[in-house]
């Protein structure tokens, strides 16, 4: 019995050092200055950063290096939800406030607005890419595979298109998987900014379909239902050269295995 005892001990004793260490260090912090640990990293860590990753181009570059990752294989949210969606969450979150106080809005980047024109059908917002399929494709593979994903892509789910068209390792699909997103996000960006339509104001769950998320979200503005048609249209135009050129691809490989 004394064995087990003295393991729990071995575990015990440096939690009860480290513990112990954080607490003076922060009771010091406190002394001197008044400030807590949480208000320090608050005030010094998180509203830098969230000022600058919540910026246009802050917001786009870190969105964009998440979309890479699928290429590769990685989950975007490496990067989306654990660095760039902690932020767009608070900005939204004083956008209900504001808004609900009758004041102005204070952030047009936020986590509504990223998933509403940035995340259409998912990342990469390959709804866009499911109807440039429908549209152009002449793989039998990829129509297939667009047909089985047009059902749980209209919700923003698109794990079928990820590992199935694929987006995985398919240098065909880089340029418009990254762009399109990107795109959507700067577009209705300038469209908040010049008045075209309202900022986002409303915490919308991520498998709202296209349309009606960016009425929902702008609290029932229709142009923004109209800017977000645009952004559709625009990523189904982008989307068309590379589905041509992935259905050559195939068609290439196909020739290969036969020889």
């Amino acid at each position: 019995m004394t064995k087990p005892v003295g393991k729990s001990f071995n575990v015990l004793i440096p939690v009860i050092i480290v513990l112990s260490t954080f607490a003076l260090v922060s009771a010091l912090i406190f002394n001197l200055s008044g400030m807590n640990l949480i208000t320090i990293i608050t005030t010094f860590i998180q509203e830098p950063l969230r000022h600058i990753g919540t910026g246009l181009w802050g917001c786009v570059i870190l969105y964009s290096l998440g979309n890479l990752l699928w290429l590769f294989g990685i989950h975007q949210s490496v990067i989306y939800s654990s660095i760039l969606e902690p932020l767009l969450i608070i900005n939204i979150t004083e956008n209900i406030a504001a808004f609900n106080a009758g004041q102005a809005i204070p952030n047009i980047i936020n986590v509504s607005q990223v998933t509403t024109f940035g995340l259409i059908g998912g990342s990469g917002s390959t709804l866009c890419l499911l109807i440039a399929t429908f549209l152009v494709g002449r793989s039998k593979m990829t129509k297939n595979v667009a047909k089985l994903a047009l059902a749980p892509g209209i919700f923003n789910i698109n794990e079928p298109v990820i590992f199935g068209y694929p987006i995985v390792y398919n240098i065909s699909m880089a340029i418009p998987f990254i762009l399109v997103p990107s795109l959507g996000i700067i577009i209705s960006y300038f469209a908040t900014t010049l008045g075209l339509i309202s900022p986002c104001v409303s915490l919308v769950p991520w498998t709202t379909p296209a349309l009606l998320s960016a009425f929902l979200a702008t609290a029932g503005d229709w142009r923004a239902v109209i800017c977000q048609l645009v952004v559709i249209i625009l990523g189904v135009l982008i989307y068309i050269p590379f589905v041509r050129i992935n259905d050559r691809v195939i068609e290439k490989q196909a020739e290969i295995e036969q020889e």
